[in-house]
């Protein structure tokens, strides 16, 4: 077959020689935005490398023509349609199949990495001989499969320890952690880093010039030996338990079982792993982790196809909160005006941007341009600039007016007017405004850098226009957009208050911290209720749930009060619920619970509080459906994500056995489990 016709048969590939005799095969995924590896892929990419082994090139250099990066994995929605583990392993000895016929290639390979390289992507990228990644902050490179519930299918568990060692090799595919190019380099995963200019010239000299391939130094093959890995599995499994239990995430356990077993044996490895990925696929845990993958693709589609494209971020007020949105949105390549009311109010937010661009960049190049991208504005002169104004100043509403009264005048056109508050209904706040369909709620989680969610916000008069913008606004900045209703707590601090008050009332019954923490991190959240509300500050719930209290009969517990009256508002004061030393818990045997509880009740006390109130949430149309609050819960606070979000997790556990159960504990300890009216209608 000539090369021009099978240009023709191809839809998702392309193929170009150069006078040197190399090919260019260039990836460009028909219909979408993302190059990505399905069926239809496959086959044709089956087709052009039996083409390629008869018509011996001097060299492949494999590169993609999207914009968005190399090659993202496997195409996600096609592992949803698969009927059973016979198709998931066929799917599977596919793509083993024709990496190991990219790798058996005569002539030299390269991957050409620009933007992410992930999954099935990385796969291919480690079939090839060579790599060379674009030296840049969006270039991510890794095998995340850990985060779906499986591992590495399509060789990567053979390929990338054979490249740079065991340890490094299964510490990426344990964690589903992404490096950037320069790690990439510096750990062996790439050969070479460079300028996007200089991408394909650096190609062409590599498949020319044919160095030797990469590989680990001697003594880290070592740990490859059948002798060292049952000591290295024995400690990757203590620490994989002490972030995921094997009951609820099976797929890392699987990995290291299969290294440990069959890493002397690459073609039986290869085989098993397979097998095993397969199982992995049908099982409720993978399952629920892709479901909550497509909820997230779901958010990020936000606001997509709104053209407003933001440069200018301007912030009033630099506390916590302000200061570190302010810093996240000039990390992200905005230029951004902090505001507030004298420059020493500024000048410790600065400090703690310019801590996070060094911590995060680390090149100094790129801290220095981040670094300049913030500008210090207490005179306000940036908000006639920008395309974005976020107000973070004190929740109080008639300060809130007053500032919205003063900038409004200033505000081009099209900027987008955004509060941060957490409390306040949007539909006051909005009463002084002579545009009141231009303020929308921007509601970002601290800390700000490591919370994806940010609540998108509309009272009665926000605009549909401003709301897309704003999601297109937190695209910008790597959020998740989650649209919600002004109503008292939005959503997530809505749910999240009385599951964090019913461990207080808990406590109050002689419930040991610990043993209420332990509950809730044994049924999958990320820490204890107890530990949260120290770290978000007493103070700060006790604010929260006041105002909750107020508006939805919250009862808020004695004991919270004590706290915040005495002082210890948690690990800012060094002394919350327990004690911290340099921000740290310090460890103390736990108390003896003198309440005489079950588990099952403890632990039913504090997930059915979060399940009733989220029926609550549905009926008051605080949220569009049952997808969206599970999406939330999850990026908001953490709420397991092996059971797929609350409302999934009621779907399989059965709504009637939970209306069942709520009444038992209202029954037993309350009115507070009384079961929601929406239980019978949404």
């Amino acid at each position: 077959m000539s090369q021009t016709s099978l240009n023709k048969q191809c839809k998702n590939w392309h193929l170009e020689t150069d006078e040197d005799e190399i090919v260019w095969l260039h990836f460009d995924k028909a219909d979408s935005s993302t190059n990505v590896f399905s069926s239809d892929v496959l086959e044709e990419l089956f087709l052009i490398l039996d083409h390629l082994a008869e018509l011996n090139p001097k060299g492949l250099i494999i590169l993609s023509d999207k914009e968005s990066g190399f090659i993202a994995g496997a195409d996600i929605e096609e592992f949803t349609q698969l009927k059973n583990k016979d198709e998931a392993f066929e799917l599977l000895r596919v793509g083993q199949s024709a990496f190991d016929k990219l790798e058996a290639l005569p002539f030299p390979t390269l991957s050409l990495i620009n933007g992410f390289c992930l999954g099935g992507g990385m796969e291919m990228a480690l079939a090839c001989d060579y790599r060379i990644a674009l030296d840049d902050p969006k270039t991510r490179l890794g095998l995340p499969e850990v985060l779906l519930g499986i591992h590495p299918g399509w060789g990567g568990t053979m390929r990338m320890p054979r490249l740079i060692g065991a340890p490094a090799a299964m510490d990426l595919m344990l964690s589903g952690r992404t490096v950037n190019a320069r790690a990439a380099k510096k750990m062996g995963i790439v050969d070479k880093i460079t300028a996007q200019r200089h991408l394909k010239r650096a190609a062409k000299m590599l498949i020319s010039r044919r160095p030797a391939k990469s590989q680990p130094g001697k003594l880290v093959s070592l740990v490859n030996s059948a002798v060292a890995r049952p000591l290295l599995a024995k400690y990757l499994r203590k620490q994989v338990a002490k972030r995921a239990p094997e009951a609820n995430y099976p797929a890392p356990y699987a990995l290291i079982n299969l290294w440990e077993k069959y890493a002397g044996d690459e073609r039986g490895m290869l085989m098993e792993e397979a097998v095993s990925v397969a199982g992995l696929v049908s099982e409720g845990t993978a399952q629920n982790l892709v479901r909550v993958f497509l909820l997230q693709e779901r958010l990020k589609s936000l606001g997509k196809a709104v053209d407003f494209q933001p440069q200018h971020v301007h912030v009033i007020g630099a506390g916590i909160m302000g200061g570190d949105i302010a810093a996240w949105c000039a990390f992200k390549g905005m230029t951004v005006t902090l505001q507030d009311r004298e420059p020493k109010f500024i000048a410790p937010a600065i400090k703690r941007a310019h801590a996070l661009f060094k911590k995060r960049l680390k090149v100094p190049y790129l801290v220095q341009a981040a670094k300049d991208r913030l500008v210090p504005d207490h005179k306000g002169l940036g908000v006639k600039h920008a395309d974005v104004v976020i107000e973070a100043i004190i929740e109080n509403k008639e300060a809130k007016q007053a500032l919205f009264s003063q900038i409004e005048p200033l505000l081009k056109p099209d900027t987008i007017l955004a509060t941060n508050t957490s409390s306040i209904p949007l539909d006051e706040l909005s009463e002084t405004l002579q545009q009141p369909d231009r303020l929308v709620g921007i509601h970002f989680f601290n800390p700000v850098a490591k919370m994806q969610l940010v609540e998108i916000v509309e009272g009665n008069n926000t605009s549909q226009e401003n709301k897309n913008k704003a999601a297109k606004f937190c695209r910008c900045i790597d959020r998740l957009p989650l649209p919600v209703k002004s109503s008292p707590g939005f959503l997530v601090n809505r749910i999240l208050m009385p599951y964090l008050m019913e461990a207080v009332k808990l406590l109050e019954e002689g419930v040991p911290g610990q043993v209420i923490d332990k509950a809730a991190t044994d049924f999958g959240m990320p820490m204890g209720p107890i530990f949260l509300a120290d770290t978000v500050g007493l103070d700060i719930c006790l604010s929260v749930a006041e105002i909750l209290g107020a508006a939805l009969g919250l009862n808020v517990p004695e004991e919270l009060r004590k706290k915040v009256e005495a002082g210890e508002l948690g690990v800012k004061s060094g002394q919350g619920f327990y004690q911290y030393k340099n921000g740290k818990q310090v460890k103390t045997k736990s108390a003896a619970d003198s309440s005489g509880l079950q588990t099952d009740d403890i632990t039913d006390r504090l997930v059915l509080q979060m399940l009733n109130e989220s029926i609550a949430c549905l009926r008051e149309g605080v949220i569009e459906d049952q997808d969206m609050l599970d999406v939330g819960m999850i990026f908001g606070t953490g709420f397991a994500p092996f059971l797929g979000g609350p409302m999934h997790y009621m779907e399989q556990r059965g709504r009637q056995v939970i209306i069942d159960r709520l009444k038992e504990l209202e029954d037993k300890y309350g009115n507070q489990f009384a079961a929601d009216a929406g239980w019978k209608t949404v």
